[in-house]
């Protein structure tokens, strides 16, 4: 499977730690030739943090896809009937942003985006990265795990000692994942060891 002209949507949520590792994935999926439409939750368009401006985010997307920025709820509709995608990826995936997608809840562009490619049954691809995944969230990722059409970027816990609860996505891994979900396959093995001591 290759991803030449494979039309993604790439949603980002607000785990900031990792957009560092997250958007050189939207330009490499462009250099494998897909269309790459990013959408960006609430979080990602104004909140401020340690690890760089909201601005200075937004404008790092929108430079790694010349497709513009899907930034609100209307906007994320239509890429259900009207503008349907080959897969959706959310990347990084919070617990906030899991628990509401595991339980129906479509509050921002991006789980917006997530429930118009749903409807259409194309491949929906996670890469978490959460604190609490192996905690109150691990019944909403199992649940999701167990759904059609859903797969999950490979991932491990990143700090076993410090965070015994939190597993992060290998985001290297988004290119092969989305790849192998096209073909409704889930890479394997879907967890890994991530800490490094």
């Amino acid at each position: 499977m290759t991803l030449e002209g494979k039309h993604i949507g790439f949603g980002l949520t607000g785990s900031h730690c990792t957009y560092e590792e997250v958007v050189p994935q939207i330009k490499e999926l462009v250099n494998l030739g897909a269309k790459v439409t990013p959408i960006v939750s609430h979080t990602v368009q104004t909140t401020d943090t340690k690890f760089g401006t909201s601005e200075s985010w937004v404008e790092a997307i929108q430079e790694a896809t010349p497709e513009p920025i899907i930034d609100s709820i209307p906007k994320a509709e239509p890429l259900g009937p009207k503008y349907p995608l080959d897969c959706m990826i959310i990347a990084p995936m919070t617990g906030n942003s899991i628990s509401k997608l595991a339980n129906a809840m479509t509050d921002s562009p991006v789980l917006m985006a997530t429930k118009a490619t749903m409807r259409n049954q194309s491949p929906i691809v996670l890469a978490i990265s959460t604190n609490d995944a192996l905690g109150l969230n691990g019944t909403n990722i199992m649940r999701l795990m167990s759904t059609k059409n859903i797969f999950f970027v490979p991932l491990g816990q990143d700090h076993p000692y410090k965070k015994p609860n939190s597993l992060v996505a290998d985001m290297t891994l988004i290119p092969d994942t989305i790849e192998a979900a096209l073909e409704r396959e889930q890479l394997q093995p879907v967890l890994r060891e991530r800490y490094k001591g």
